[in-house]
Order: C-alpha cells, then structure tokens, then sequence
C-alpha cells in the first residue's frame, strides 16, 4: 500500500492589512504531509508558524492557495461546512489550554461529542478511557482550576482525541509548562503517535519538543527554508544544523 497525504498545501499564501500595509504571514508554501508522520515546525517569533497551523487544520482561510484535508478541498467551504470538518478531522492543543472552567475534566473532553449527537453510553465510555489514557485517573469530576498545568494540558489532549481524529495539530503545547511537565506531555504525544498512529503537526521554538519529530521544518518569513527528515539517534545533529540556519 502507498504513502497516503493527509494534507496537501499548494501556494499557500496569508495576507494580513495593518493600516495602510500589507504585511504576508504565509508566502507561497507548498506542503504535503503524510498519514502517521509527527512534523515540528520551527522558526522565530513572527515567521508564521502558527498562522500556517491554522491555515492546515481550517481555522483560517488562505489569501490564495488551497488546503485540501484527508481529500477534501477547504477552498469555497461555508463557516459551518468548516466548522464540522474540523471537528470531525482534527483535534487542537494550544498553549492556555483553552479549557472551559465552570466545567468538569470529564465535561470538557466529552464537550466536542456532545455537539455531534453521541450517546450518553457512547460519551461515557469514550471519555473515561481518554482520562485513563492520559494519566488522569480519578479526576473526572475536577474542575480545571483545581488541576496543576501539566494536568490541564493533559485534559486539552484528551478533549482533542474525543472525536477520534487522525489529524493533532498543537501550538506550543509545553509553552507555559516548566521542563519536567514538559517532556511529559510530549512524551504522551510521542506515544499516542506511536500506539495509535496519529499525524502531530506540532509548532514549537523549543528544541527538546522538535527532537521528538521525524521531520522538521523551518519557517522564515512565511517560507518554509529547510524540511529535515530526521532519524532516531540524529536529532542532535539536526537541531544543530537548524540552530545555524535560525541564526544565520
């Protein structure tokens, strides 16, 4: 059986106006990603890494270009035609954790499936397993503000496997976590891509985050400059070729 893309971006290009000038997040990209692959995307501050998440996973539309998700073309789709794809394709993890607070850990990862009509039984168990699996045991009736960040980041990940996506699109995820909670967060997106073979697009500036990928890319003014397929064992290798590039 052959490579199957899950993504495909042609000349992808974002325009945004700031007063009278034009300023261009995302310049012409061209992007195939695979079904299983774990990809970092990589750049500094304003290089348009988070714009080209949105633009991949359908919160955005593209100035020009086309997005096409596991086959079907975003271009011309209504707010609501997007809205469901999205839901229904790809699972989201940001930084703030994005949690709604007057709810429960298990209402806030059964949230998405109760907007899909699922059942109570379905809901039940689909949930309680995706809080055994992300090593939440116990705290299903918590609310977040009673959760360290680690835990919070921990129930964002199990809100976004609720609709049992393929597709895990995480910007900064490990942003506003301290190292150890770090790591152990992208050690059960490491997992969930190796037992489950999820596709991660993961934006990160943080090179322990990028070493858990097999490919890498490098954004510069919304132009992808290197995509580093890298094996186990050259990761050092890797981020130091793009720690030069980053700073050349």
């Amino acid at each position: 059986m052959g490579v199957v893309t899950l993504i495909s971006a042609q000349q992808l290009t974002k325009r945004f106006r700031s007063g009278e000038k034009e300023l261009i997040a995302i310049n012409q990209i061209n992007l195939h990603v695979k079904k299983g692959e774990f990809i970092a995307v990589m750049g500094p501050s304003g290089s348009g890494k988070s714009t080209l998440l949105q633009l991949l996973g359908g919160l955005d539309t593209p100035t020009q270009g086309e997005v096409i998700l596991d086959g079907v073309p975003v271009q011309g789709m209504s707010e609501k035609q997007r809205t469901l794809l999205r839901r229904r394709k790809a699972g989201y993890i940001f930084q703030d954790y994005q949690l709604l607070p007057t709810l429960t850990v298990f209402e806030n990862i059964a949230f998405p499936m109760m907007a899909d009509r699922y059942s109570k039984v379905e809901i039940q168990l689909r949930v309680s397993r995706l809080i055994k699996e992300v090593g939440l045991d116990g705290k299903g009736s918590a609310f977040p503000s009673q959760l360290s960040g680690g835990q919070q980041q921990r129930v964002a990940i199990a809100r976004a496997l609720a609709m049992q996506p393929r597709l895990i699109l995480a910007d900064e995820p490990t942003g506003n976590l301290d190292r150890k909670r770090g790591k152990e967060i992208l050690e059960t997106l490491s997992r969930l891509h190796r037992e489950e073979g999820l596709t991660i697009i993961l934006v990160t500036h943080d090179l322990l985050a990028a070493s858990y990928a097999e490919r890498v890319l490098l954004l510069k003014d919304g132009r992808i400059e290197s995509d580093i397929q890298q094996k186990e064992g050259e990761q050092q290798r890797v981020m130091e070729d793009f720690l030069a590039k980053l700073n050349a």
